[in-house]
């Protein structure tokens, strides 16, 4: 358990024991099932923190030359690297770094695998195809939306398939269960199914949140037992996110003043939910605070919180407290670890809270602390 009171703040800080109680249990479903599970860094790619996941986990999927060059460089593995849009000053770059390339459409591919003919180096090429089946939401977070760009759809890809692609790549999900999995799978087969046997490789992306409390585990392997089953010529890949880092770490700030207008109270944060925590506002989700109330209770101190930038929707709320709080009290937010680090900003030149890791050994190691320089360096 983290001693908050060695964390400075802001701070995220990721601990140890839980990372690998979760990479302990997506190591046993890639064994058990017979499949091939990496990490997707869109989620989380705090690569002071890789030497802990290649204990479990070796390979990494990129989205962006950045990404892929991380892979190589950081997780020591080539990406298995899907962009949406490849551009001719880039493809070099993906090159170098990758052993699998995904093209978002048909003309991508035509365009791009010609030029994968020209290097020494082999990658397996593969096209995104998109089943159609939405089972997310969330339009923001959902890949098979009405007129997505993300894939090609069935009738697109026609009766047979170009010279050169070796496999499939779909993503539908987002924080998803196995039984969607398993409606996403129906669809892949009506639609595509005749070229299953063609393949080498079926990669089902992202979204599977197999380290949730509820998450069916047992269902997922079985699922995928009975897929390869039917397919044994595929190499089945998952590409989790969330999942490696999920409930593995905290948020942790300071109150710096309350203030009440119209009977509204907010407590005012060393953090912001704009910078540092973009999803609560654009899910739009309310995290859990430690100690607190998650809804109002009538007769209990209640607070909005309140970001320390200068945007006017930089507050989300409301929780309870037991006592009221004070200017100095601790906030803590759950599972701040998936999704946050990765899409932080600079915005209003706020500083971004350091990034740490709670060894299980018991002490607090400081991955990174930002200052003004950062904010500099990172305007020009």
């Amino acid at each position: 358990m983290i001693d908050i009171n060695k964390v400075p703040s802001p701070c995220f800080v990721i601990e140890e024991d839980l990372l690998r109680k979760n990479l302990e249990l997506i190591r046993s479903v890639k064994e058990r099932a017979g499949v091939n599970i990496i990490l997707a860094f869109k989620a989380f790619a705090v690569w002071k923190a890789f030497p802990v996941i290649r204990e479990y986990i070796p390979y990494s999927t990129a989205s962006s030359i950045y990404e892929a060059q991380l892979a190589y460089e950081e997780m020591g593995s080539p990406a298995h690297t899907y962009s949406p849009a490849y551009t001719k000053e880039d493809f070099p770059i993906y090159m170098r770094y990758s052993s699998h390339l995904t093209f978002n459409s048909l003309s991508q591919f035509a365009t791009f695998y010609p030029e994968t003919l020209k290097y020494r180096k082999k990658v397996s090429c593969g096209i995104r195809i998109n089943p159609e089946c939405s089972v997310v939401e969330t339009d923001l977070y959902n890949p098979a939306a009405l007129g997505s760009r993300l894939g090609v759809i069935a009738e697109n890809l026609g009766d047979q398939l170009p010279e050169g692609i070796e496999g499939f790549h779909f993503h539908a999900l987002c924080e998803s269960s196995s039984y969607d999995l398993e409606k996403v799978l129906v669809a892949v087969e009506e639609k595509f199914g005749k070229f299953l046997p063609q393949l080498k490789w079926l990669n089902m992306g992202g979204g599977h949140l197999i380290t949730r409390k509820d998450y069916d585990v047992e269902h997922l392997i079985s699922l995928l037992k009975n897929f390869k089953a039917k397919y044994p010529n595929l190499e089945i890949i998952l590409e989790p996110g969330s999942a490696f880092v999920w409930q593995t770490g905290v948020l942790v700030s300071t109150v710096v003043d309350i203030v009440e207008n119209r009977g509204i109270k907010t407590a005012m944060l060393d953090v912001s939910f704009a910078c540092h925590m973009p999803d609560c506002l654009e899910m739009p989700y309310k995290p859990n605070i430690r100690g607190a109330y998650f809804d109002p209770v009538p007769g209990k101190p209640t607070y909005r919180m309140g970001g320390n930038s200068c945007l006017s929707g930089d507050f989300v709320g409301e929780w309870s407290f037991d006592e009221p709080l004070l200017v100095g009290d601790k906030i803590i937010f759950e599972d701040m670890i998936h999704y946050t680090m990765v899409k932080t900003t600079m915005f209003n030149g706020i500083k971004h809270p350091g990034i740490a890791m709670w060894t299980r050994h018991g002490f607090l190691d400081m991955f990174r602390e930002f200052s003004y320089e950062d904010y500099l360096n990172r305007m020009s």
